[in-house]
């Protein structure tokens, strides 16, 4: 009896969002203040990640993130397949869109590194001092590698996504590019770092 309510419960959501006029004004409104409450908890959870100076700015991010994931939820209604509820379904919109503002909001202060001080950030594992020597190989293989088989964009992507770990969608926006494009990059400059590598010896497999 329960799943029967959920299916309802789901089917009417899709037949008011996609009507017209008042029913329609109505679902989308009751779909927006559902994610908004959503993004708002999310944004709590994730509260001790941000910057105590953007705090106050919260709530206007949660509510630019249920906007656009109402839209989004309205526009993709097509490939709602029933699968799981659709208030389940239509959640995980708003929970991408907060999670990739707050990602921005986290590094909007931020500059990204680009030059050779990431490797005096890397952290300190207290190993033992034979490991130690062996990581210190390892990082100085991997660095002339870096300065010398990657292109000066592929240095500054791997630099700040592996070694700062930037995030992807703000790494793209730094540089006025698309996610699967930096991606791209990255990529690249993974496969030319480990055959690099190999070829020094380091037994990396290439790929």
């Amino acid at each position: 009896m329960q799943s029967v309510l959920r299916d309802l419960d789901s089917t009417r959501w899709v037949h008011e969002l996609r009507a017209s006029g008042a029913v329609h004004e109505a679902a989308a409104a009751r779909l927006h203040d559902l994610l908004l409450r959503v993004a708002r908890s999310e944004a709590a959870r994730r509260r001790s990640t941000l910057p105590d100076r953007g705090l106050e700015e919260l709530d206007d991010l949660c509510a630019q993130a249920a906007g656009d994931a109402t839209m989004a939820v309205i526009a993709k209604l097509g490939d709602f397949r029933g699968e799981a509820r659709f208030t389940t379904w239509a959640c995980k919109f708003v929970i991408f869109e907060i999670s990739t503002r707050l990602r921005r909001h986290a590094w909007r202060h931020r500059w990204v590194e680009t030059d050779e001080t990431v490797w005096e950030r890397l952290p300190d594992q207290r190993r033992s001092a034979l490991d130690s020597i062996q990581d210190q190989e390892i990082f100085g293989a991997l660095d002339r590698a870096i300065g010398q088989d990657l292109t000066g964009r592929q240095r500054l992507v791997f630099r700040a996504a592996v070694l700062d770990e930037v995030p992807i969608d703000v790494l793209a926006e730094r540089l006025g590019s698309s996610r699967g494009a930096v991606y791209k990059t990255l990529h690249d400059a993974r496969r030319k770092l480990r055959h690099a590598l190999a070829a020094q010896g380091y037994g990396v497999k290439a790929s």
